[in-house]
């Protein structure tokens, strides 16, 4: 593996040695262990959206290893703007060990990633998110044991984060409703290993997992509107998680806006293992530059 930008850039054996690798770095890290595997190495990080959880969670990573990170906002590399994206990409690659982009386009980061001679990793793009689906996975093994045959209902929109987690679910034998308007499906109807089910109450039948996220991302806010209108019976409720499994858990990559696609009642309920994702995005990460860098 010389870049991660989609979670199928990895076989589902790899995904699998990520996770174990992963879950050993929370151990130790639980343990008061840390390693310096990464000493010396710096990590860029190139932010064209913002952050909390992807900013802290690989900084502090790289902290844990050993290595350093570098923050960059969007005006003060201007790619794209400034400089072609080649340019910066080969202009990066003489500086740092590897690059972590949190970009507007994917198409960006694969261009970044062909004239780039040092790995890179993809943060967040308006096409994936995969290091939330392996910090998602990896959230769902801990809880439930396994993955394969566990069954995860995700309602609302395909977005990134759905894309990643259909990919990941399809490689590890999770498997993966998806739940949300007919005019807003038509990414996960093509996607064979998973099932499409338009009514959100069919689709949580029986679900060990429940999963959503935001009904309107960055860069969508002048559908806000309409999208909270066609997403209105999709929203995650008491009464919608008591057809799921009776002990299933609920997942949201987070920001949540509370009360619109999740009620504060279960967000705050005992089935909601939200924290535990956004920890995990720190060790998933870490298991990933270890991966890229040793």
């Amino acid at each position: 593996m010389h870049h991660f930008l989609n979670i199928s850039d990895c076989s589902p054996e790899q995904l699998l040695d990520l996770l174990d690798f992963a879950h050993q770095l929370k151990a130790d890290l639980r343990q008061g262990k840390t390693e310096p595997l990464l000493a010396g190495k710096i990590l860029g990080m190139i932010f064209q959206k913002p952050s909390n959880r992807t900013r802290i969670s690989f900084e502090v990573g790289m902290a844990h290893l050993g290595g350093r990170a570098i923050y960059l906002r969007d005006e003060e590399v201007g790619m794209g703007t400034r400089e072609p994206v080649w340019d910066v990409s080969r202009t990066l690659s003489r500086y740092v060990d590897a690059v972590m982009i949190r970009a507007k386009s994917h198409d960006d980061i694969d261009v970044f990633a062909q004239f780039s001679s040092v790995p890179i990793i993809n943060g967040l793009s308006d096409l994936s998110h995969p290091c939330q689906a392996l910090a998602d996975m990896m959230t769902i093994r801990e809880h439930k044991g396994r993955l394969k045959g566990v069954k995860l209902c995700y309602l609302g929109d395909v977005n990134n984060v759905c894309m990643s987690l259909m990919t990941a679910a399809a490689f590890l034998g999770v498997e993966m409703t998806v739940s949300c308007p007919k005019d807003y499906a038509p990414m996960a109807e093509a996607f064979p290993p998973i099932n499409f089910v338009e009514d959100p109450r069919v689709a949580i039948q029986g679900a060990d997992v429940v999963y959503t996220d935001t009904w309107v991302s960055m860069g969508q806010e002048e559908q806000a509107e309409d999208r909270i209108a066609a997403f209105k019976g999709y929203q995650v409720n008491a009464d919608l998680m008591s057809l799921a499994a009776p002990d299933a858990i609920f997942m949201h990559c987070l920001p949540a806006r509370r009360e619109m696609e999740v009620t504060n009642e279960v967000m705050e309920s005992l089935q909601s293992v939200v924290f535990d994702q956004a920890e995990n995005r720190l060790h998933a990460q870490k298991a990933i530059l270890v991966n890229l860098l040793k």
